[in-house]
């Protein structure tokens, strides 16, 4: 099993280094939105701000006047009515900085994206190819905010509280543009496969597709657990409250509702879900060990494997602690991690393609 010889015209340039070391800056910037993100809706500070005002809401109150405006809107929202009746202007700040912050580093990820973007395009350093993968990033990255807003919004209205739908697809649409980001990346710094297996690299393949498949059902209910608190309802593990299942799973009816909202099914959905995507990424850094393949698949496989065995050890943490934030947080950082390490291994197994793009 030998590697394909690279020539200087294939291989990520000089030129197109930069872009993809642009691409790994915004990935680290989403990474951290997300842990941002997890401790404003722990902190309960994601419905502080009623106003979105892109680009114009950067700046946060300057002016005493303009703080008790700012207060006198979240007063009228259901969350103020309904648990915060008694906050005082002390207490709303307080929440409103961790939300503030969010909406911030989510703007500052787009200038990020969008500045460097635009100078590479005028320097003519972006190739044909690459560009429209580009301007979709971009476009997705400005969709992340409106489904961001849209989910606030739910929370406005009538409820104390954003839907756990909409909950779950802002952050399942954040670990989309995360995958993307770094899916592209890798494929300009390191655009060839290695040659020689391509049998079972193509095995390997569809179980590792599986696995990621798995991975975003159990973000999706993670995002369910969060978003109906159902992460405070059963702090034991591996039982729930001394039940294998919990009696009240089949509360609601119809039948098929019961896992998409009654907390007790939530929950033991997000662990059953997570113990079979924990077997089955385990049983695909196994095969990748065994495959003995040549370059970082084998690397890149086994750091999967350790990641997602760590991921469940914070899953159960997090459940134990009481949905302790620090460790909450550091549990939604898994999950993009352990979707890391499956983008690498995908990316070491892809097939081997004629005439590649320079960029991939």
């Amino acid at each position: 099993m030998t590697a394909i010889t690279a020539s200087d015209d294939v291989r990520s340039s000089a030129s197109t280094r930069p872009i993809a070391y642009w691409l790994l800056v915004c990935c680290a910037m989403v990474l951290a939105m997300a842990v941002i993100g997890a401790i404003t809706r722990l902190t309960e500070s994601g419905l502080s701000m009623v106003e979105w005002k892109p680009l114009i809401g950067i700046l946060p109150p300057l002016s005493e006047t303009e703080w008790n405006r700012v207060f006198d809107l979240y007063k009228a929202t259901p969350e103020f009515r309904v648990y915060n009746s008694g906050m005082d202007l002390a207490a709303f700040k307080s929440i409103f900085w961790w939300e503030w912050f969010h909406r911030l580093w989510g703007q500052l990820i787009g200038f990020v994206f969008l500045i460097p973007f635009l100078r590479f395009w005028v320097q003519g350093r972006i190739p044909k190819d690459l560009w429209p993968k580009l301007a979709g990033l971009f476009l997705l990255g400005g969709l992340q905010g409106v489904i961001g807003w849209y989910m606030v919004k739910s929370g406005l209205v009538n409820s104390p509280a954003v839907s756990h739908y909409r909950l779950a697809l802002h952050l399942s649409t954040a670990i989309l543009i995360y995958g993307l980001l770094l899916r592209t990346a890798l494929g300009i710094l390191d655009p060839l496969p290695l040659a020689g297996w391509a049998t079972e690299s193509r095995r390997l393949r569809r179980h590792a597709r599986v696995a990621l498949g798995l991975v975003g059902v159990t973000i999706v209910w993670g995002a369910f657990v969060a978003g109906t608190d159902a992460g405070f309802a059963y702090n034991t593990f591996p039982l729930m409250d001394g039940h294998l299942i919990p009696p009240e799973v089949g509360n609601l009816s119809p039948w098929w509702i019961n896992p998409l909202e009654n907390t007790a099914a939530i929950q033991l959905t997000h662990r059953a879900v997570a113990l079979l995507t924990g077997l089955v990424v385990l049983a695909l850094a196994l095969r990748v060990w065994l495959a003995r393949l040549p370059g970082r698949a084998t690397r890149a496989g086994l750091l999967t494997g350790g990641m997602v065995l760590v991921q469940i050890a914070m899953g159960i943490a997090t459940l134990l602690s009481v949905v302790w934030i620090p460790v909450a947080a550091a549990h939604q950082a898994g999950a993009i991690l352990v979707v890391s390490g499956l983008v690498w291994l995908l990316h070491e197994l892809r097939p081997i393609i004629a005439n590649p793009p320079r960029w991939r």
